[in-house]
């Protein structure tokens, strides 16, 4: 008797390992995000000091990961490569200062949560005043950037150049102007702030923009559904103000506080 008691706790025993096991297996695994972004492109994505990728747009999706339950992945992706990434599925969105503007119908967008401009950077001591003069001068921009994208369409002004070269990054096109090799950088205001830092006394900002702007996330066409999702988690994170204290951090990279238009 004693036996077969014995034998009976042990399939019993048996039998709860592996109804333990199957709720193990059946339970979803966490979704990992990953969120495509430009790392030279400051202060919404970029490489800090220690190594690690940093930036405002980063910032926010790591805190909806964390709302969300889901694991955050940034994935550092060349720029110019971005529509491939997110086709191929390597990314889930593209989320770095992305422009909404002439890509309307492109992509499944949220709605727009920064107001940017297009603008141009010249040394300090440039002749170079207006848009009109930079007629006869070398403009470079970073390829595939939205700078890029509002120099082509505005051939009136583009086609006044002498040269409008496309570089990798923009800390390469603010290294050809210190260098004198062009005359003027066609850049985003945050990342022109950016790459200015302390030098500010070395270069001047015209006043005249060549674009306004402004950024949003940017899916894959037809993913509606995770955009929504996303977009209801980032809502969330400005009205309990935890996206103004993310943007505090963010100021002395070149953020624009008052261009979040979701912190009231």
């Amino acid at each position: 008797m004693k036996k077969v008691l014995i034998i009976l706790l042990a399939l019993a025993l048996l039998l709860a390992c592996f109804m333990g096991c199957a709720k193990k297996e059946d339970k979803p695994a966490a979704r990992t995000f990953t969120v495509g972004f430009d790392a030279e492109f400051p202060p919404f994505g970029f490489i800090a000091a220690d190594g690690s990728y940093d930036g405002f747009d980063l910032a926010v999706a790591e805190e909806v990961c964390k709302r969300l339950g889901w694991t955050f992945k940034p994935q550092p992706i060349a720029w110019d490569a971005k529509d491939s990434e997110l086709s191929s599925g390597n990314i889930d969105c593209i989320w770095n200062g992305f422009t909404y503007e002439g890509r309307e119908n492109d992509y499944a967008w949220t709605p727009s949560y920064y107001n940017s401009s297009v603008i141009v950077v010249v040394k300090a001591d440039s002749d170079i005043n207006t848009l009109a003069d930079l007629a006869g001068k070398k403009v470079i921009t970073q390829a595939g950037s939205s700078a890029i994208s509002a120099l082509e369409e505005n051939t009136e002004l583009s086609s006044t150049f002498d040269e409008l070269l496309e570089s990798a990054d923009f800390n390469n096109c603010f290294m050809e102007l210190g260098m004198g090799s062009v005359d003027a950088v066609a850049a985003d205001y945050g990342t022109a702030m950016y790459n200015i830092g302390d030098k500010a006394s070395d270069y001047r900002i015209l006043d005249e923009k060549i674009s306004v702007e402004t950024y949003a996330i940017g899916f894959l066409k037809g993913n509606d559904a995770l955009a929504k999702e996303v977009w209801a988690a980032v809502e969330k994170i400005a009205k309990d103000g935890t996206m103004a204290k993310i943007a505090d951090k963010y100021v002395e990279y070149g953020l624009v506080k008052e261009s979040v238009t979701l912190i009231k």
